[in-house]
C-alpha cells in the first residue's frame, strides 16, 4: 500500500485502488477499463462470486474477496441474481486464470468486461480486509488502465468527494418493474423449474433490490409471486389482492428508502396483511413499527455467519450482506427480537407480536451460502393458506 502523496505507479501496474484517506493500492486490472467510486467492503464467501457481483444489495460498493482464487470456474447464465451486475467492481488476490468448470460459458475476465465492471488482482486482500475491520469500510475509487496512466490526485479527489452510503436511497435505482415471477428452484441438469401459480397463496413482493433466488424460494415454498417496484403504493399493492406481502433485500440506507417505504408498510401492518422481510426489508419493517437503524462499522458480508434463534437456541449458519443494522434498543414492546448474530450480538430478526409480520437480517435464500434457513419461506407461505 502506497500513499497518494507519492503516487509513483509501479512498473506493470494496470489497476489501482485509491482510498479517501490517501491510501493507494496498485495491482493488475481486468474487466472493464475506467474507474468507479463507492464504498470498499469485503466478503468472506469462498464460492458464488458471480452471484455476489449481481446481487443488487452491492450497488454502490466495491467488493474485496477474502478467498484468494476468484474466477477460476468462469461464469454462466444461471448463476446470476439480477439482470445485470450491481457491485461496482472487485478486488482479488490471485490473477484470474482460465476457467476450469463444465458449466463455464464465459471467462470471468471477459464477463466483467462485457458487464462494464472493473477488477483488480494481485492485491494483498488480507491486509486490506484487516484495514477495513480496524478503520471501517472506506470510500474509494477502483480504476483500470492497460497503459497504467493513472491520475492519482484526481482519483483521490473523487474518492473524497463521494458522499458515502449513509443517507443514500439506492433501492429506487435498482428496483425492477411490475411483473409476474415465473421461475422456480434450480436443479443441476434441469435448470430452473417453471412456476405453477394455480390455486396457490398469492405473495406480492416489493422489490427494493431483490435477489432472484428469493422469488424462486417463495415459488418452491408454494406461492404465486407478483413483483412490484420499490415505490409501489399501498393501493397498488392491495389492488393485487395479496395473501401476503414480502419485503426484499436491497442497497443503501434504510432510513432514506424508508421515506417512501415505511408509510406503505405501516398501512399494511394496520390492515394486518401478513408480512415477511429480508435484509433491507427487515430494517424497513423495524422502522415501520418505530425502531431505528444504524450504520455498521464494517458490516456483515459472507456465507458463514452464525445466527442464534432465540426461541430454541438453535444456531443457523447464514449468508449476509448488509452495512446497516436494526438498533435493538430502539425496538418497541411489540417488536420481539427472534435472532441475534453470534459474531457481534446485533439484531438479526424480529417478530411483530400483535401482527402477522416477521423479518430476518440475513439471507435465507443463500446463493451463495448455506441452506439452513430455507424453512423461513415455508413458514411464511405455509401460514397464508
Amino acid at each position: 500500500m502506497a500513499d497518494a502523496k507519492s503516487p509513483t505507479v509501479p512498473k506493470g501496474a494496470t489497476g489501482v485502488l485509491v482510498l479517501a484517506d490517501g491510501t493507494v493500492v496498485f495491482g493488475h486490472g481486468f474487466g472493464a477499463v475506467g474507474d468507479a467510486v463507492g464504498e470498499v467492503c469485503f466478503n468472506t464467501a469462498i464460492t458464488g462470486y458471480q452471484e455476489i457481483m449481481t446481487d443488487p444489495s452491492y450497488a454502490g460498493q466495491i467488493v474485496t474477496f477474502t478467498f484468494p482464487h476468484i474466477g477460476n470456474v468462469g461464469t454462466n447464465a444461471d448463476d446470476v441474481e439480477a439482470e445485470a451486475p450491481h457491485a461496482l467492481g472487485c478486488i482479488v488476490r490471485e490473477n484470474v486464470t482460465e476457467p476450469s468448470n463444465f458449466r463455464n460459458v464465459q471467462p470471468f475476465d471477459e464477463w466483467m468486461k462485457a458487464q462494464g465492471r472493473i477488477g483488480i488482482s494481485g492485491v494483498d486482500t488480507r491486509a486490506l480486509t484487516r484495514r477495513i475491520r480496524t478503520s471501517g469500510a472506506p470510500n474509494g475509487v477502483i480504476a483500470h488502465d492497460p497503459a497504467g496512466a493513472f491520475d492519482i490526485p484526481a482519483l483521490l479527489a473523487k474518492a473524497k468527494a463521494w458522499p458515502g452510503l449513509e443517507g443514500m436511497d439506492l433501492a429506487v435505482s435498482v428496483t425492477g418493474q411490475q411483473r409476474e415471477w415465473q421461475g422456480g428452484a434450480w436443479t443441476l441438469g434441469q435448470g430452473y423449474a417453471a412456476a405453477d401459480g394455480g390455486g396457490k397463496p398469492h405473495v406480492v413482493a416489493i422489490d427494493y433490490g431483490a435477489k432472484h433466488n428469493i422469488f424462486r424460494n417463495l415459488v418452491k415454498a408454494g406461492a404465486r409471486v407478483s413483483v412490484l417496484p420499490a415505490q409501489a403504493s399501498y393501493d397498488e399493492i392491495m389492488a393485487l389482492k395479496p395473501d401476503g406481502v414480502f419485503l426484499s433485500n436491497g442497497p443503501g440506507d434504510p432510513a432514506a428508502t424508508g421515506a417512501y417505504a415505511v408509510p406503505v408498510i405501516a398501512k399494511l401492518l394496520d390492515a394486518n396483511v401478513p408480512i415477511f422481510g429480508i435484509c433491507l426489508g427487515h430494517q424497513l419493517l423495524a422502522l415501520a413499527v418505530g425502531g431505528k437503524t444504524v450504520k455498521m462499522h464494517q458490516g456483515h458480508r459472507g456465507a458463514n455467519h452464525p445466527v442464534k434463534r432465540l426461541s430454541d437456541g438453535a444456531v443457523e449458519i447464514t449468508s449476509m450482506n448488509h452495512g446497516f443494522a436494526v438498533d435493538m434498543d430502539s425496538l418497541p414492546a411489540n417488536a420481539r427480537a427472534t435472532h441475534i448474530s453470534l459474531f457481534d450480538g446485533s439484531n438479526c430478526g424480529i417478530e411483530i407480536t400483535d401482527r402477522n409480520a416477521f423479518s430476518v437480517q440475513y439471507h435465507p435464500e443463500a446463493s451463495p451460502g448455506p441452506q439452513d434457513s430455507f424453512y423461513l419461506f415455508e413458514k411464511f407461505v405455509g401460514g397464508l393458506g
